[in-house]
């Protein structure tokens, strides 16, 4: 799917994969995080969630946490973190359910998502639990893209543990496409 005049990425899109797919992709997932010892697994909301519920299952963890991008009467902006990711193009706003900020602070917590590509996501589901008191111990992801996010991050990249990693593509000028694991998009 091209994102930019030169930037093309790869879509896996993990919720049409079905529940075997989810279930092997949470317990190979949580078997990378299980050492950091995470109370509890927050992921955002769509793409995340079925990996989110496994990778919790797997961990025999009783809770997770949705991060939501779409604005919904009950969540409000007490707890919003701005936010623009690749896939989305757009400026868009991420927030936490009041209601389950005591879920998340003072714990122990495991970020899960699909791709880490810009790592734009990543950064404010991270900014916004650390505002709310969290502690963010180990992040998870089906695949990381190309290596932009490692920037995006800083120091919050070796918290990133992945089941498998994928390039971004740049255009030729014979319209082919050429492998970039760089990923400076």
């Amino acid at each position: 799917m091209q994102v930019a005049p030169d930037v093309t990425i790869a879509l896996l899109i993990c919720v049409d994969h079905g529940i075997a797919f989810s279930e092997r992709a949470g317990k190979e997932l949580a078997a990378r995080l299980r050492d950091a010892a995470p109370d509890v697994v927050v992921s955002v909301a769509t793409m995340g969630i079925p990996l989110a519920i496994e990778v919790t299952r797997a961990l025999h963890l009783d809770d997770y946490v949705i991060l939501h991008k779409t604005p919904k009467i009950h969540l409000g902006e007490t707890w919003a973190e701005p936010v623009r990711s690749i896939t989305t193009g757009a400026d868009q706003t991420l927030r936490l359910d009041p209601a389950r900020v005591g879920a998340v602070r003072g714990r122990r917590v495991a970020v899960v998502d699909d791709v880490v590509s810009t790592g734009a996501s990543l950064r404010a589901s991270l900014n916004l639990l650390r505002r709310v008191g969290a502690e963010p111990v180990v992040v998870g992801a089906f695949l990381t893209e190309g290596q932009q996010w490692r920037r995006a991050l800083g120091e919050d990249a070796q918290l990133v543990r992945a089941l498998g990693a994928i390039p971004l593509f740049r255009n030729r000028p014979d319209g082919s496409l050429e492998e970039d694991w760089v990923g400076d998009a």
